[in-house]
């Protein structure tokens, strides 16, 4: 009787448990750049953060989504796909009117330029949604053609994974060049850290697919290596770099 009883009450802990889980993997992910979006919004500065950061995970996550047509996993990894992919938005749109209202007498850049010289680099917000909605379509048509290919879909998935594993290589560069963490939150970084860690146990320990549980590791250690620039940085000031750069480098790409 007492055997009964205790697991009818696990049953319901083990629930909680399990929905409390899902719903860190989807929204975990983007707590992080609230720190950094606060940041920006307050200081009206977005030279510290790198936005091809949204650019690595608009394009991982366009193509885990697309992953899911030929491989399903479980929902909770595919509403975290499609809440990031909002929140990446709303961080360019930040970005690019703080940093367009900085600039003065600068000429107006646009995705139908096709200028790659200024590509991730444009004036207007507009132009970000256009670039993504062309890659979506582009992407969103060859997985169609291919869909019953399953080397294409497990390529798909390692591509999708890897390029989020990639996601803070922008950002270290960023410090490298600067040689300073200076206006990049160490709070969005210690998010990341934990949320990736908490993210590639999740993957182990459900049996994801196996490129979620390696690019998740990948993850962790570039995270660490950002948190070592903050310690190396802010112990040892160092000049940045003296490098000719193209204008549109000197600004919060």
């Amino acid at each position: 009787m007492e055997a009964g009883g205790l697991e009818w009450l696990l049953v319901p802990v083990q629930q909680l448990v399990s929905w409390g889980a899902a719903g860190a993997m989807v929204f975990g992910g983007v707590v992080p750049y609230i720190p950094q979006y606060r940041h920006i919004r307050r200081t009206q500065n977005a030279e510290g953060f790198s936005t091809y950061v949204c650019l690595v995970l608009l394009v991982a996550n366009i193509l885990r989504i697309l992953f899911w047509f030929g491989r399903r996993f479980e929902s909770p990894l595919l509403w975290q796909s499609i809440i990031m992919i909002i929140t990446m938005l709303l961080m360019l749109k930040l970005c690019t009117e703080v940093r367009v209202s900085n600039e003065l007498n600068v000429k107006r850049r646009s995705f139908a330029d096709f200028d790659l010289n200024y590509f991730w680099h444009w004036s207007k917000f507009t132009d970000y949604v256009q670039c993504v909605l062309t890659f979506t379509g582009v992407t969103g048509y060859i997985t169609y053609l291919w869909l019953d290919s399953s080397l294409f879909v497990e390529t798909l998935g390692f591509l999708a994974v890897f390029t989020e594993a990639m996601l803070g290589i922008p950002q270290l560069y960023r410090n490298y060049q600067n040689r300073s963490t200076e206006g990049m939150s160490v709070k969005m970084v210690l998010m990341w850290t934990s949320g990736d860690t908490f993210k590639t146990v999740y993957f182990i320990l459900n049996q994801a697919p196996f490129q979620f549980s390696i690019c998740g590791l990948l993850q962790v250690f570039v995270d660490m290596a950002i948190l070592l620039q903050v310690y190396l940085y802010s112990n040892y000031p160092q000049k940045p770099v003296s490098y000719t750069a193209h204008p549109a480098s000197t600004k919060a790409l």
